[in-house]
């Protein structure tokens, strides 16, 4: 790619972020089956507890038993009640109303907050797989460093033999080489922990993953479909529908209450027999309106929690904001990276030429012209390094974009 294409998709690149592509496979594969199953009773609970936050202002039925033995004068005595009550609230001034929204939107918040956790987790899974992806490209780097490092040893001895250097010279190649090797180790390390923490949370191999490519989106479209965002405008709705419910909770109210009663007595001294078992009922509407010397306390503060949510999600956007300029600008920067590697290949490519040229003609040795061979290779691979560095900023995008 020419220099000046490369700068083209430079300046693209700085008004879009990047989305998962999930048309190949669903990027929530990416993590166990049994997270998965977790995530699943997740949100299972948050349909459940809506649910009994929908229906819970229906008052429940109370049946209450009793029975009883006792021998007040001589003869034992049996007594048997049975009593069926309802208290069920018919109209709170709109309360009824705002706690079935309130119940709506509190299943909303909760499976959004599901939606967070599991979208971190997958986001964590693809990152160590990336991760694992370029420390593989890092170890072949490495290699060729230290191919290249031993090559300029051999030059260093060969020179040092023929008395055209000391060997202060030979010395720094001989540490210059065990450098560029012990980072090796360091690198196969870090790889080894990181293919530890892919294992806790995918069932995946990661040698047979592949990494899922990113597609472009623009900023408005990260606001728009982002699931922190939402859950901090699903929050929103929750206090504004608390705050109803706090105000009809102390202005007037109707219930309808109903009752039925059951007795029974057995060998009471003083009934008759058709008086020993009798059943009534009763039934009727009852209006209350609280008096509550906190009543304004409780629906200001209710009031000053709704306000303070607008304020919430203002913030949230402009941390967005921020936090999509700055993933932008180091996209812009790591494509930077990738133009200068392509320009460094090119130079070491024109380099490599002339070098094969007097190599065949006597005036340059193999030496140069394997130093040269590995910092084309280095520089490809550099390419791919930066590519996943890219990639891993985007990610954090990902995290919170969910368009579906």
């Amino acid at each position: 790619m020419k220099a000046s294409s490369l700068l083209i998709a430079l300046s693209l690149l700085c008004s879009t972020a990047f989305a998962a592509d999930e048309n190949t496979q669903p990027l929530e594969t990416y993590i166990s089956t049994n997270k998965k199953a977790q995530f699943n009773y997740d949100y299972e609970k948050a349909e459940s507890d809506s649910s009994v936050l929908l229906d819970s202002w229906i008052a429940p039925l109370s049946l209450d038993y009793s029975y009883y033995k006792n021998n007040p004068y001589t003869d034992e005595q049996t007594t048997q009640s049975a009593v069926l009550t309802m208290n069920q609230p018919i109209f709170q001034s709109g309360g009824i109303y705002y706690g079935i929204k309130f119940a709506q939107a509190s299943r909303i918040y909760a499976n959004l907050s599901v939606d967070v956790a599991k979208r971190k987790l997958v986001k964590d899974a693809i990152s160590l797989l990336m991760q694992i992806k370029q420390m593989d490209m890092k170890i072949k780097k490495q290699n060729l460093q230290i191919k290249n490092s031993e090559i300029s040893l051999a030059q260093k001895q060969e020179q040092y033999i023929n008395g055209q250097l000391d060997s202060g010279f030979l010395d720094n190649a001989i540490i210059d080489r065990n450098v560029v090797i012990q980072a090796l180790y360091d690198i196969e390390t870090n790889k080894e922990k990181l293919i530890s923490q892919f294992n806790a949370i995918s069932d995946m191999a990661y040698t047979q993953a592949s990494i899922p490519h990113l597609t472009t989106i623009n900023e408005e479209e990260f606001l728009k479909h982002n699931i922190v965002l939402n859950m901090s405008r699903s929050d929103r709705e929750k206090s504004r529908y608390n705050k109803n419910i706090t105000a009809a909770k102390y202005l007037p109210s109707v219930n309808l209450t109903a009752a039925y009663s059951w007795y029974k007595y057995e060998d009471y001294v003083y009934s008759s027999d058709d008086a020993s078992e009798k059943d009534y009922y009763k039934y009727g509407v009852t209006a209350s309106i609280p008096l509550d010397i906190n009543t304004f306390r409780d629906v200001e503060s209710s009031r000053i929690e709704y306000l303070k949510s607008n304020l919430v999600i203002e913030d949230k956007k402009r941390e967005l904001r921020a936090l999509f300029e700055q993933v932008m600008q180091n996209v812009k920067n790591f494509e930077k990276k990738k133009l200068l590697s392509i320009e460094n290949r090119e130079l070491y490519e024109k380099l490599l030429s002339e070098t094969k040229d007097l190599f065949s003609a006597g005036y340059k040795t193999s030496y140069d012209v394997d130093l040269l061979k590995n910092s084309v290779s280095i520089q490809t691979i550099d390419l791919s390094i930066f590519e996943i560095d890219k990639q891993l900023e985007l990610l954090t995008l990902y995290e919170m974009y969910k368009n579906d």
